[in-house]
């Protein structure tokens, strides 16, 4: 198995799963808050798929898929089109909304066509080349892919947890 094939089924894992925690919500579960200042379904969903989109983007050095494509408009929130959600307060978390899952799940696909496409075609010296030296010790591009994989992993996680919840109600 190379690098690429690892890296492509790990993200499969996390597709699968988002589907998985998305299938048959309304809206009503999608924003359902076990505390009032917990995270929403809808806004670990976005949020992860924000950072894999960014941190590919940024690696690939080509636009986020959000802007790209239109999703930005699509989602229609009232946030910077750069925003990821990482540091977000609970008001902006309340601000991220869907009617249906399908918003998440279509942008959430479009971001893991473009994220496959590119862990494709990394070769195992890729993994080494450090992108970014503000951090001690540097940051290699492998680092950053297992970074956002573990950050989608968790937040989806999460918000199959939340989901759990929301059914027990």
């Amino acid at each position: 198995m190379t690098p690429a094939d690892l890296l492509t089924d790990a993200l499969a894992r996390v597709l699968e799963d988002v589907e998985a925690v998305l299938d048959g919500l309304d809206d009503d579960v999608l924003a359902q808050r076990p505390t009032p200042d917990t995270n929403t379904i809808a806004w670990l969903i976005w949020h992860l798929t924000r950072v894999q989109d960014d941190h590919v983007a940024d690696v690939a050095g080509w636009e986020q898929t959000y802007t790209a494509d239109g999703w930005n408009e699509r989602f229609g929130y009232d946030l910077d089109p750069a925003d990821i959600g990482y540091g977000h307060s609970s008001a902006q978390v309340a601000k991220v909304t869907v009617d249906a899952p399908d918003l998440l799940v279509g942008y959430h696909d479009a971001v893991h066509e473009q994220t496959v496409r590119y862990v494709g075609g990394l070769t195992d010296a890729d993994l080494d080349e450090v992108i970014d030296e503000n951090w001690d010790p540097p940051v290699t591009l492998g680092v950053r892919l297992v970074s956002f994989l573990a950050d989608g992993l968790q937040h989806v996680g999460q918000a199959a947890f939340v989901r759990g919840i929301a059914q027990r109600r």
